[in-house]
Formats: C-alpha cells, sequence, structure tokens
C-alpha cells in the first residue's frame, strides 16, 4: 500500500495536539495536552483555539449523542464537553480519577477509563456519572471503544490485560499473551473484533467478543505504538509514537508501515476523516494528512 503524507502546521511550539476526532460538523476536532486547550480545523484548514483550564492536560475527544464533543481532562478530573460553536463546559469527576479514553457507549452515554482510580466510568449527556470498580489494583485503564456485543472494552496498560464492562457493570478480564505488552489504544474493527496496540511489546493485537486473542509483531518492535482506529474499508490504521510512522494492519495481519517526513514529531490520536484520508495529532505541533 503506497500514501502521500504531507504535515500541516497547527500550533505553536508547545501547545501538544494529542488526542483527534471528526466532529458532527464534519471538522476536526483536537485536545492540546500542554496548552490546556481545544482546537478546530475546518475545511479551510485554519484552526480555531478554545482555551480550557491552564492544567487540564485534555487527551482523548470524541462526538457524543448529543451534537458535541466530550473529551477527558487528565489534569483536573473533569469531563470536558464542547459545542461545535466552542461553548465549553465540564462534569466534574472524582479526585484523582485521572481519565483518559472516553467514547460514546451503545447505551448513548460516554464511557471513559479512569487511570488513577481503577474505575471505569459512565457520563450522561445530561451528567450524571456512575463509576464501575474494577477487579484490579494499579491497573492504569487506558483507552476505550464500543465493541460489537452490546458493551465497552478497555486497555489495562500496567495489568496486562483487556477488559469487557457490560451494560450492567460486570467486568471480565481478559490477559494478553505477551509479558509486559502494555495495551494502549483500542477500537472495534469492521470484522466484528476489537483491536488494540501494545507500546510495550512493539505489536497489535485482535481480541474476538468471546476472548480469543491473537498478537500480530510490529517490523520495527521498538516502534511503540499508541493510537489504532478502524480502517472503514477493512483492517485499521495506528501510530508509532517510538517509530515515527503511520502504520496499517489487513484483516489478515499484514502490516505496512509509512515514515512520517519530520522525525521524532510523536504521532499520537488518529483518526479517519469522512473522504477516507487519515489524520494524525503530532504532539510537536503539526498534523500529519495520509492519502492512500
Amino acid at each position: 500500500m503506497s500514501a502521500k503524507i504531507r504535515e500541516v502546521p497547527l500550533t505553536g511550539a508547545g501547545a501538544g495536539p494529542y488526542g483527534i476526532t471528526v466532529g458532527p460538523d464534519g471538522a476536526l476536532w483536537l485536545t492540546l495536552v500542554h496548552a490546556g486547550a481545544i482546537a478546530r480545523v475546518g475545511a479551510d484548514g485554519e484552526p480555531r483555539t478554545w482555551p480550557v483550564a491552564a492544567d487540564s492536560r485534555p487527551l482523548i475527544i470524541t462526538p457524543g449523542p448529543d451534537g458535541a464533543l466530550w473529551f477527558t481532562r487528565s489534569g483536573d478530573d473533569r469531563i470536558g464537553r464542547i459545542t461545535t460553536g466552542g461553548e465549553l463546559s465540564a462534569v466534574v469527576l472524582p479526585a484523582g480519577t485521572g481519565p483518559c479514553g472516553i467514547a460514546e457507549g451503545p447505551d448513548g452515554a460516554l464511557w471513559y477509563a479512569a487511570m488513577t482510580s481503577d474505575t471505569i466510568g459512565r457520563v450522561t449527556a445530561d451528567g450524571d456519572v456512575t463509576e464501575f470498580p474494577l477487579p484490579v489494583s494499579g491497573g492504569f485503564a487506558s483507552m476505550v471503544a464500543a465493541g460489537p456485543d452490546e458493551a465497552v472494552w478497555f486497555t489495562l496498560n500496567r495489568a496486562n490485560a483487556v477488559g469487557r464492562i457490560g451494560m450492567d457493570g460486570a467486568v471480565t478480564l481478559h490477559a494478553l499473551p505477551t509479558e509486559g505488552a502494555a495495551p494502549v489504544g483500542i477500537t472495534a474493527g469492521v470484522d466484528g473484533a476489537l483491536w488494540f496496540v501494545e507500546i510495550g511489546a512493539g505489536q497489535l493485537g485482535r481480541i474476538t467478543s468471546d476472548g480469543r486473542i491473537t498478537e500480530y509483531p510490529l517490523p520495527d518492535r521498538a516502534a511503540r505504538p499508541h493510537a489504532i482506529v478502524a480502517d472503514p474499508t477493512g483492517g485499521c490504521w495506528y501510530t508509532e509514537w517510538g517509530g515515527n510512522r503511520i502504520g496499517h494492519v489487513a484483516p489478515d495481519g499484514a502490516i505496512v508501515t509509512h515514515d512520517l517526513p519530520t522525525p521524532a514529531c510523536e504521532p499520537h490520536g488518529l483518526t479517519v476523516g469522512p473522504d477516507g484520508t487519515i489524520w494524525a495529532a503530532l504532539e510537536t505541533g503539526h498534523l500529519a494528512h495520509l492519502t492512500p
């Protein structure tokens, strides 16, 4: 698979583009983790930025069920909300929650992974919060994704496991075959399975709804894969934070990687645009635009 990649300047030095998604308005929405802000990039390519809070450290952003964007504020224990017009609000979580990944669940609520409180949380569009304790201590719940089975799936980075939580709060954990795999990003593939990255092992993983796990070693085991998103045409796209690449895994596990033009640009979140092209947030201040 060949691809064309260009980098688009986005922010001043130190802002830290991190999470990225396509909003209900068709624009790109990003978190700026170091600047404590949210950015929007529309069809004209010009970014617009809204400050959140100096120590908010927004990480992951996702479209919500209400036509707004919802995002985690890992620095001050809140779930943020921003309308497409730029109106900001927030839901306060218990101190020490450390929210990271967030996604809409099959029930229409927002589900988030709490890195530092050993919980998976649920927030309704009205701001009601429910916490579900995990049967593990210090697991560092990282990312979440709605599964094909009316459940939410999540990664436990330090517990070396992938978990499933039902809408009733019942939790099942699946230990990974590779020790020290340290899973982070997770997404529901179009093949009916969940795909995830193993930042510690330099591998990708696939887990079926009945818990069967397959691992795929990357060509560069030191690449430190970070985020992953489903390819609507099959397989998944992912970022290599340590390898400075964007990669693609086919449904059969075949992997192709694409070098980013700028060295050490720290690719993190990525999303598939309405036209099928790939956008990735580069923490050094740019967007990468990949056209397959």
